[in-house]
């Protein structure tokens, strides 16, 4: 049975609007606006993960869409689930469209289910680019585990590895533990995803959740369908066909409340925008026009999706339009559904 969206998704279920067919020609300031200027895209990611992935991939073709080719270089800054970049975009980096943050959804949607978060930046503020992917997020766990199925995970204790509260290998960890029963014995405080799978691999976890179906692909394509790991369940809003014709379960086999429905598809749904682009609110609408329309332009160029097959990344992009008004919903979302989407991810 196709599972049901609430009323406030219903804009997220058409997020790739096509362009325009008689496009009116750049400006003179459009033009001229970034011609001479370096632009900086801060991964909130260590270098190697599936974000920086996606965007070194972007930044190598970005020049070419945009008057003036400028260049373009990508810098991490890892920290608080993308929170330390998001904070740099909002408050420090330069206001005029130089500075890009590659973020994590979880940053977006973490001030909704915790407000204080919100001291340092607002992302319901944040002018939007696009999004490079929307898709399937994975629990796995590794050869070396007893644990091979999400029906072994709700019987016995399951060591999950995870990162600090805001990213999604923790968050997810303990929505699970708390909504569908699992025992997910949860150790926070890996970098990221790159450390957490070195962890996996000897063992010294049992595995993760909360993992991008496409950064596993990307990061380690030698492990899908060789035994090295077990997939045992995916979450996502609907199912993805790839891991469902593998008979990977969704997330809703294993919660049976009402209230724990509405809460997860409330966190779930920041996988629609998977990989989002963001400048500072104060950007002029010059630069976010310009920006908007490049990173589009890049998404259909023949160029990077050859690049982007390649290495193994999925491209399933969103507007920047189509972003901004997605989150304005997140945070118009009930009060009894955040709630409890707060409590379901407490430790």
């Amino acid at each position: 049975m196709k599972h049901a969206h609430p009323p406030f998704m219903h804009l997220a279920l058409g997020v790739f609007i096509a362009a325009a067919l008689f496009a009116t020609p750049p400006s003179a300031e459009a033009q001229d606006y970034y011609a001479g200027k370096t632009i900086t895209m801060l991964v909130g990611g260590n270098a190697g993960g599936g974000y920086d992935l996606y965007a070194r991939a972007i930044a190598r073709h970005l020049p070419r869409q945009i008057a003036g080719a400028p260049q373009v270089v990508v810098r991490n800054q890892p920290g608080a689930g993308s929170g330390a970049a998001a904070a740099v975009i909002y408050t420090t980096a330069p206001k005029d469209g130089t500075w890009i943050g590659a973020l994590f959804p979880g940053v977006i949607i973490g001030p909704v289910l915790d407000p204080k978060s919100r001291m340092t930046f607002d992302p319901a503020k944040f002018k939007y680019i696009a999004s490079a992917d929307s898709g399937t997020r994975v629990c796995i766990t590794g050869a070396k585990s007893k644990v091979r199925t999400m029906r072994d995970a709700m019987n016995q204790r399951t060591i999950m590895g995870a990162s600090a509260a805001g990213g999604s290998t923790r968050d997810y960890a303990y929505m699970l533990k708390h909504a569908a029963g699992a025992q997910f014995q949860v150790i926070s405080g890996y970098k990221g995803t790159v450390d957490i799978l070195l962890a996996l691999e000897t063992g010294e976890v049992d595995g993760l959740c909360g993992l991008d179906w496409t950064s596993l692909k990307s990061q380690r394509p030698q492990w899908i369908g060789t035994g090295q790991i077990n997939v045992i369940l995916q979450t996502g809003l609907g199912g993805e066909p790839e891991l469902t014709q593998t008979g990977t379960p969704q997330v809703w086999e294993f919660i049976n409340k009402a209230e724990d429905k509405a809460a997860i598809e409330l966190v779930l749904s920041q996988q629609i925008f998977g990989r989002p682009y963001v400048v500072a609110p104060q950007t002029p609408d010059t630069a976010l026009s310009i920006l908007r329309n490049a990173f589009m332009d890049v998404f259909r160029d023949s160029e990077f999706l050859a690049d982007a097959k390649k290495s193994r990344l999925d491209i399933s992009p969103s507007s920047g339009d189509d972003v901004q008004k997605l989150v304005a919903k997140l945070y118009a979302a009930p009060s009894s559904v955040v709630e409890r989407a707060k409590q379901l991810m407490r430790e």
